[in-house]
């Protein structure tokens, strides 16, 4: 199916794959690695059902914000069930990230407005799971009630949701810089996008190829990883200690991906090729 040929309004999964889901999208470099896994191969059947109805492309976008935003707030159940419940939320809110964007293609109606609010639900997502992560390590609720307050912890969860934002705006600073610039967008080559030479700061860089801890701030690493630690924490003998510690760290560590990230951009040719 050409992208001139009109568009049925109930299709076959056939029709759908071919016209939004070609191979572009699917070996494109910010793919994510749930998408290329499971996603995509799921995501067409909830396509499927929607371009039945009359919820626009955006309309999905809004109801992606929505199940990313409440992937923070789900986190302060007590136990294990609000690292669970933020784990379902980040994976529907990668669901719905899939096929807002298919439902656009079928459609025709990919635009401005589509990808702004897609970034404005990523953005809100990882902003929210930080910040709520203090807050449970501020006051942890459990079945006994909430346990030991300590607002110091909220603040280490502000931190730690700045830090994720810097951190994910970067890129988007690539591309207005290069926009302003009349550069142009980033080539896809891995020659405009890597660092060359052999000073510290590569090395560094191509470890991080082979142990890509800096991608555990993404929503869906981010979760998996805090429900691995909620399970250690209420298995433990102290599970607030576990919480602090875990957003002692993170709120550290964010920091140094952020600058690390910084150097990676300002040392490779991003800035200036064309």
């Amino acid at each position: 199916m050409t992208d001139e040929e009109p568009r049925p309004k109930n299709p076959t999964r056939a029709q759908l794959r071919q016209a939004v889901q070609p191979d572009e999208v699917m070996a494109r470099a910010a793919e994510h690695w749930t998408g290329t896994l499971y996603m995509r191969r799921l995501s067409v059947n909830l396509t499927y059902l929607l371009v039945r109805t009359s919820i626009t492309a955006n309309g999905v976008t809004v109801l992606m914000i929505l199940f990313g935003v409440l992937a923070g707030p789900a986190l302060l159940l007590p136990g294990i069930w609000g690292p669970v419940l933020a784990v379902f939320c980040t994976q529907l809110q990668m669901f719905l990230d899939c096929s807002d964007g298919e439902v656009a293609r079928w459609r025709r109606t990919s635009s401005p407005k589509g990808i702004f609010l897609d970034q404005i639900g990523h953005y809100l997502a990882e902003a929210s799971i930080g910040l709520f992560l203090g807050l449970k390590a501020a006051l942890l609720i459990s079945d006994g009630g909430i346990a030991g307050v300590d607002w110091f912890y909220a603040f280490l969860g502000g931190v730690l949701a700045v830090g994720i934002g810097f951190n994910k705006s970067l890129n988007l600073m690539v591309s207005v810089g290069r926009l302003n610039a009349g550069l142009g967008p980033l080539p896809e080559g891995g020659a405009a996008r890597g660092m060359t030479g052999g000073g510290l700061l590569v090395r560094l860089r191509r470890a991080a190829r082979f142990v890509p801890f800096q991608k555990i701030f993404h929503s869906i690493e981010l979760t998996l990883l805090t429900l691995v630690v909620g399970i250690f924490a209420v298995t433990g003998s102290d599970e607030l200690a576990v919480w602090r510690g875990y957003v002692s760290v993170l709120a550290a560590l964010i920091w140094v991906v952020s600058l690390g990230h910084l150097l990676a951009i300002w040392k490779s040719p991003k800035l200036s090729a064309a």
